[in-house]
C-alpha cells in the first residue's frame, strides 16, 4: 500500500483534497513554482516541511521521478463496495463504475484511475489478488486522481458483477471477440470491465458480461494496452451517455 507520494501534482493534489499527510521532504535549495506552493500549503496546515539533499529523496524514491518532493502519508485506505454504489446513485450523473480483471502493471492501474476521474466515473473495482494495489507509482501515474476517486478491493470480481447487475447495472466487458464499441448501447448505469495485459479477461468474468465491446484494429500490431482500451471505452460510455454527436 502507498505510504508515500512523489512529485509535484500528485502532492499538491494530496494537500488540496484534504488527505492526512506526516511529513513532506523536499529537496534542499529548490523554492521554485510549485515546490514553494506544497511548502507553504504544508506549513499553513501545520505539516512538518523537511528540507533534505536530492540524494536523499533519490534513495527513498520508489517512482524515481519525485520532482523535488515526497510526502509520508498513512497507507492507502480503501472503501467498500457499497460505498462506491452510494456515490454513484447519488450523484446527478449517470452510474460508471470501472471493474479492473487482474490489471498488475500499476503504470496502467494510475493511467486508468486518471482517466476514470477526469471523465466523472465514481469509482474503480479491483480484485485483491494478482493485480496491483495503490502503491506510490499508481498514486505518481494517477497525478493525484486517487484523491477524489474511490477504489475498492473485492475478494471476488465474478459475485461483485452479479452484485452491480442485481443493483441495476449493465456489464460491458473489452474483448477482442466483441462487437465494436461504437455499436454497443452503453447507455444507462454501466460498468465496464477491462482485463488483465497480457490475457484479458478470465472466462468467468467474460461469462458474466451482458455484452462485450472490441476496439476497432487496423493496423499491424494486434491490441491496445490496457490504460488506453479503458480510455477509449470510458470516453465511448460518456459519449453516448451525454452528447448527441453534434457538439
Amino acid at each position: 500500500m502507498a505510504d508515500k507520494i512523489e512529485g509535484r501534482n500528485p502532492v499538491l493534489e494530496a494537500l488540496n483534497s484534504g488527505k492526512q499527510i506526516n511529513k513532506i521532504l523536499v529537496s534542499k535549495g529548490n523554492r521554485k513554482g510549485p515546490i514553494n506552493k506544497i511548502i507553504n500549503m504544508a506549513r499553513n496546515l501545520g505539516i512538518p516541511v523537511v528540507e533534505v539533499a536530492n540524494q536523499k529523496l533519490d534513495s527513498i524514491s520508489e517512482s524515481h521521478n519525485h520532482q523535488g518532493v515526497i510526502a509520508f502519508v498513512p497507507p492507502y485506505n480503501y472503501i467498500e463496495l457499497k460505498d462506491i454504489l452510494n456515490r454513484a446513485f447519488s450523484s446527478n450523473r449517470t452510474p460508471l463504475l470501472i471493474v479492473l480483471d487482474k490489471v498488475k502493471d500499476p503504470h496502467n492501474l494510475g493511467s486508468i484511475i486518471r482517466t476514470a476521474e477526469v471523465a466523472g466515473a465514481h469509482g474503480v473495482i479491483i480484485p485483491k489478488r494478482r493485480s496491483a494495489g495503490i502503491t506510490t507509482t499508481v498514486v505518481k501515474t494517477s497525478a493525484g486522481a486517487v484523491e477524489y476517486l474511490p477504489v475498492a478491493r473485492v475478494s471476488n470480481i465474478v459475485q461483485t458483477l452479479e452484485i452491480l447487475k442485481k443493483e441495476g447495472f449493465w456489464i460491458v466487458g473489452a474483448d477482442m471477440s466483441g462487437e465494436p464499441v461504437y455499436r454497443v448501447n452503453l447507455k444507462g448505469p454501466m460498468t465496464l470491465v477491462i482485463g488483465s495485459e497480457g490475457e484479458g479477461l478470465s472466462r468467468l468474468v467474460k461469462e458474466k458480461c451482458d455484452y462485450l465491446a472490441s476496439l476497432p484494429v487496423k493496423g499491424k500490431i494486434s491490441s491496445l494496452n490496457a490504460a488506453v482500451a479503458a480510455a477509449i471505452m470510458i470516453y465511448e460510455t460518456i459519449r453516448q451517455n451525454y452528447y448527441s454527436g453534434k457538439d
